[in-house]
């Protein structure tokens, strides 16, 4: 009884990891597949409930030493790390994400609370991660497992039937996956976390609660400062294209034809252009309409830029066949301090002396440039681009960005703008 016990969660868990092999060939809704996951998490239920020691201590002795458990808490535990570290990389994206489900749910009164809670929502995530994986608090990392794939599983349900959001990040930009994808991941990550919960009580560390708590503590400062210093200054691991050493003027077979998708903030209307054939620079119709999606047809590697000039003419092609160019990134040109206006005076001035060309790409609107330009004259040559496709390029605001005919030579935030010169 007991083989046949541990063989149902065997077979579940190994049917979970073959789903998660499967969702990369089903990116759209199966109903067959989504059968197939629901089974198993039918399957990981009536498994962990045969394992369930609630009857006798040596039951209990039976659960904890349960190969199944282990194999569980490991494989949960393992994937909470990496989709933390993903999104703790970038902690930036990870707040512009939660601003798109702010809007889409409308609570857009938690916008100005939306880099704390990004934060303290990766900490929480790698907080289960790691305590599953090493196997520190265990009733508690899977208590907060629970909470957490209840929150996901269902709001990826909503995504996946309503297209509220188009990309969830759970990954950061380091996984892409279609809202159906992502929800049929949950799916697989619940089925593995069932047996956890169902043995809940079996789950203990031989460490004093103490112990436990200090090393948890440990856990929580170190990953907080990782994430502030990704904050500050630039991912330590940049999973996007504009990545230090990317060669990025690689000529396409054919143009690519860049569609954007942008949604009425009023009505939920949607309507689909051509960019830039869209009012990019009107901010009445940018302050009604927000970007949902994009799509390319045609070319082989897609920048995801574009810039123009104040008449509305493409410069993408010349800033990428332009020898040393600083290029400065900014998606919002109010929100630069004094502090950093000094520091771009200097590069600027320094610039100019060594040789090197510098530009402007921003979102902001050409009057609020002409206006700040009244007080920094030395905001000299400005090109007008999509927030969201700056905001890819350098996250900080400001960004700086030295290219050399197209290739990615280095990049700061803000913060390291004294740093610039040590490097060219």
């Amino acid at each position: 009884m007991k083989t046949k016990k541990n063989t149902l969660c065997w077979i579940s868990v190994g049917l979970a990891l073959a789903s998660a092999v499967g969702i990369f060939f089903v990116p759209d809704y199966r109903l067959w597949f989504l059968l197939v996951l629901l089974a198993n998490m039918v399957l990981a239920v009536i498994g962990g409930l045969s394992l369930h020691a609630r009857r006798s201590d040596s039951l209990m002795k039976k659960a904890k030493r349960s190969p199944v458990l282990v194999v569980c808490r490991l494989l949960v535990g393992a994937l909470f790390i990496f989709s933390s570290f993903t999104k703790g990389v970038d902690p930036l994206g990870t707040k512009y994400k939660m601003l798109d489900y702010f809007a889409a749910y409308h609570i857009e009164w938690l916008n100005e609370a939306a880099m704390v809670l990004a934060v303290l929502m990766i900490l929480a995530e790698f907080l289960i991660g790691i305590c599953l994986l090493t196997n520190v608090c265990p009733k508690m990392a899977t208590l907060g497992g629970a909470v957490f794939m209840l929150l996901f599983t269902t709001v990826t349900l909503f995504d996946a039937l309503y297209d509220m959001v188009p990309d969830c990040g759970c990954f950061g930009t380091a996984v892409k996956m279609t809202n159906w994808q992502t929800f049929y991941k949950n799916l697989v990550i619940d089925a593995v976390l069932l047996p956890l919960i169902l043995n809940f009580r079996s789950l203990e560390c031989r460490l004093k609660p103490r112990i436990q708590f200090l090393i948890g503590l440990v856990y929580a400062l170190s990953f907080t400062g990782f994430e502030l210093y990704n904050y500050r200054h630039l991912p330590v691991v940049d999973f996007m294209k504009w990545k230090v050493g990317k060669q990025m003027n690689t000529q396409a077979e054919q143009e690519p034809q860049i569609y954007l998708t942008f949604k009425n903030k009023a009505t939920g209307a949607k309507e689909e252009f051509l960019s830039p054939n869209y009012p990019w620079n009107d901010s009445v119709w940018m302050s009604q309409w927000e970007f949902v999606d994009q799509r390319v047809e045609g070319g082989n590697d897609y920048l995801g830029f574009t810039a123009l000039d104040q008449d509305g003419d493409e410069v993408t092609e010349m800033i990428l066949n332009t020898e040393n160019l600083l290029m400065f990134t900014s998606h919002d040109l109010s929100k630069i301090t004094d502090k950093e206006w000094d520091h771009i005076r200097v590069i600027t001035e320094k610039a100019s002396q060594k040789g090197y060309e510098v530009i402007w790409v921003t979102s902001s609107s050409q009057e609020e440039m002409e206006e700040v330009r009244k007080i920094h004259p030395y905001l000299y040559e400005v090109y007008f681009g999509d927030e969201l496709e700056i905001k890819t390029i350098v996250r900080f605001n400001p960004g700086l960005i030295w290219l050399d005919n197209g290739l990615v030579k280095d990049k700061w935030s803000a913060v390291d703008f004294n740093k610039v010169w040590e490097r060219i």
